[in-house]
């Protein structure tokens, strides 16, 4: 039996609230109130059996969760987190715990860590050491750098990019190194590239093929940024905006990451895990995004809102803190859910690529919490993945052809399971239907094609063949 199976029923949660609540109360108490007697008695109490039996236990603060021997442990996670960020910004990430234990070593550690700071040159051991305490240790835990890991996508798509497609994403990579550079963004640029994006790259099919399929190349802000831009279209006009507030939404999606440009691309680009400062400066895009915007002549006043707003969720969640009962801006809510899909679906070097339908699934995991429900059902509908005529084989290596979508579930229409020839048509499928437990019968699982040309896939779609005279 592995030493993490030991534990496996040892919750850390009483443990790091206890020490947490201890620490201060050394603060307040001398060292022999019954107040400080009573909390130390607890915490021994809470840890001695395992000791006992087992030599040490390890107590590790990894993302904001407490680990015990390496693994996650299911804790009062609500309770135990004010403890967990109390400890992990003394730098008390880690906790060792050894047989020998005694009850007032517990105390002195908590008076320790109130101190922690005074004199951090000196090894951290020897600081204990003086302190009485030989069977407690805190220790700090460093983030690793993966870039050893990481994936090498080239900058650039392989295959070449529609004309007008190409056109935008050359004029937005220009207005965001203008940006980058200190200079203003210029809002009559702008302007013009909101009317390519809406007059030729929104209708041509090429380019939404090429923005809608996962994209393996590292996708730069400014590349993100123009197909956030169309697909916020797609949604909006699926929503049946008006035209003018069709153009206002193109234009702020276009510009919602343009405070990417204010943080250190290295950091932008990291592969490996953020600190703490990294992680506070990359969500710092969003107001600086804001700020950029509100000095920007001719840009819309709905702008500013988006960029602040869209790593914000309808629930409350996400950054900035704007305050409690503040909800998106609805222009600000569809931009989040083009966002979210277009950063799936688009390489990283820290992961590939999504595929189209998988990236749809976990909007529709977000929706109701993070994500606007009705925005996430409409999406997946305007970005249609099997369209009526379209060739798809399912997880049974069934091959069919979908002869109706499905507006209630999109991701799963009605298809004619065929011969590989499509000679024959040999049964009519629902992909929508579940069985008792609430799992899909069939799921699809490629889109092998476009329609066949033959007389019997022209009949099931209501076509008449011309070999059918």
């Amino acid at each position: 039996m592995s030493t993490a199976s030991h534990w496996a029923d040892f919750d850390p949660g009483p443990f790091l609230r206890g020490l947490a609540t201890l620490r201060r109360l050394t603060v307040m108490y001398p060292a022999g109130h019954p107040v400080i007697a009573q909390k130390v008695a607890e915490l021994f109490q809470h840890v001695e059996p395992g000791l006992a039996s087992h030599g040490t236990v390890n107590i590790d603060i990894i993302h904001d969760e407490p680990h015990v021997e390496g693994e996650p442990c299911d804790s009062d996670g609500i309770s135990s987190a004010q403890a967990v960020r109390e400890l992990s910004e003394l730098g008390a990430h880690s906790v060792q715990l050894r047989a020998g234990l005694q009850p007032d070593e517990l105390r002195r550690a908590a008076e320790f860590l109130t101190n922690v700071s005074a004199d951090g040159e000196r090894p951290i051991a020897e600081r204990l050491a003086e302190h009485g305490i030989e069977h407690i240790s805190f220790g700090r835990i460093v983030p690793l750098d993966t870039r050893w890991r990481t994936l090498q996508w080239d900058n650039t798509p392989e295959q070449p990019l529609d004309p007008s497609y190409a056109e935008a994403l050359a004029r937005a990579e220009q207005a965001f190194e203008t940006v980058a550079s200190g200079r203003s963004l210029d809002g009559v640029n702008i302007r013009e590239l909101v009317q390519l994006l809406i007059g030729e790259v929104a209708r041509s099919n090429a380019a939404l093929a090429q923005i809608l399929t996962l994209k393996k190349y590292e996708n730069l802000t400014y590349c993100h940024s123009v197909n956030v831009a169309i697909l916020s279209l797609m949604l909006g006009q699926q929503l049946q905006l008006e035209e003018t507030t069709l153009t206002v939404l193109v234009e702020a999606a276009l510009l919602h990451d343009i405070g990417k440009t204010r943080v250190p691309l290295e950091i932008v680009q990291k592969p490996g895990a953020l600190d703490k400062a990294e992680r506070k400066l990359i969500e710092a895009h969003t107001t600086f995004g804001a700020e950029i915007l509100v000095q920007t002549t001719g840009v819309h006043p709905l702008a500013p809102t988006v960029a602040l707003e869209h790593h914000r969720g309808v629930n409350g969640s996400g950054y900035p803190d704007l305050g409690e009962g503040v909800t998106p801006h609805l222009m600000s809510q569809i931009v989040s859910v083009a966002d979210i899909y277009e950063a799936l679906t688009g390489a990283r070097s820290y992961r590939e690529p999504m595929k189209p339908e998988q990236a749809c699934l976990v909007l529709a995991r977000e929706a109701g919490s993070k994500l606007n429900t009705t925005f996430v059902k409409a999406f997946v509908s305007a970005v249609t993945f099997f369209p009526v005529g379209s060739v798809v084989r399912t997880d049974r290596d069934e091959v069919g052809v979908v002869v109706r979508t499905n507006s209630k579930d999109p991701l799963h229409p009605v298809i004619s399971i065929s011969t590989d020839a499509f000679d024959s048509v040999l049964q009519q499928i629902d992909t929508s239907e579940r069985d008792a437990d609430g799992r899909y019968l069939r799921q699809i699982v490629q889109t092998i094609g476009g329609r066949p040309n033959t007389p019997v896939v022209s009949s099931l779609l209501g076509v008449r063949s011309p070999a059918a005279g």
